[in-house]
């Protein structure tokens, strides 16, 4: 690794490196496949690096509420919600996307990074996370390794198992009534 991997845009140091988190993975006994590309900030930009990429393409929500909680929505690309009837799924208050500042806060990442991997670095247990059902029936899921310049491939019961170990339990839920008109 060089020494600019464990660095971001303002120069902090990450709080976990994508190569401390392939090792946590290893230790837990989680085989991955790991994946080099271009930086990806967008699922549409992540589309032409996702078609060499086999398995399920998935984004991560960072949200809050009225009340200040916090939120890990994980989910497929192809699966729609509206944010504004999310709150009755996930029984919340209203919500809004969290700031950037408030992502490195509780997730250590910046945007474009967020991924279910890091709740690693909520040690507090400040973030809930919620997993989509139709993602996780699915056998192979995809999200970037704590970098948007690379993506890691897990199966849906091994991420459970790395959410679990850091303390987190896994919401599965099924996003189906917060679906767009």
């Amino acid at each position: 690794m060089t020494e600019n991997t464990a660095k971001i845009e303002n120069q902090e140091e990450m709080p976990t490196s994508p190569e401390a988190l392939m090792t946590r993975l290893e230790s837990l006994g989680i085989s991955y496949d790991l994946h080099h590309h271009k930086a990806v900030f967008t699922v549409a930009e992540s589309e032409t690096v996702d078609s060499e990429i086999p398995g399920t393409h998935c984004r991560n929500l960072f949200l809050r509420d009225r009340k200040k909680k916090n939120y890990l929505l994980v989910l497929q690309n192809t699966t729609e919600v509206d944010i504004k009837k999310l709150p009755a799924v996930i029984e919340s208050a209203p919500l809004s996307f969290g700031s950037a500042d408030r992502l490195w806060q509780f997730l250590g990442v910046r945007p474009g990074s967020v991924c279910p991997f890091s709740i690693i670095n909520d040690t507090e247990n400040q973030v809930k996370v919620m997993l989509d059902k139709s993602m996780m029936e699915t056998e192979v899921v995809n999200y970037h390794p704590l970098l948007n310049t690379m993506t890691v491939a897990v199966t849906p019961k091994d991420l459970i198992k790395f959410i679990e170990d850091c303390g987190h339990e896994a919401h599965i839920v099924d996003l189906s009534d917060a679906k767009p008109e």
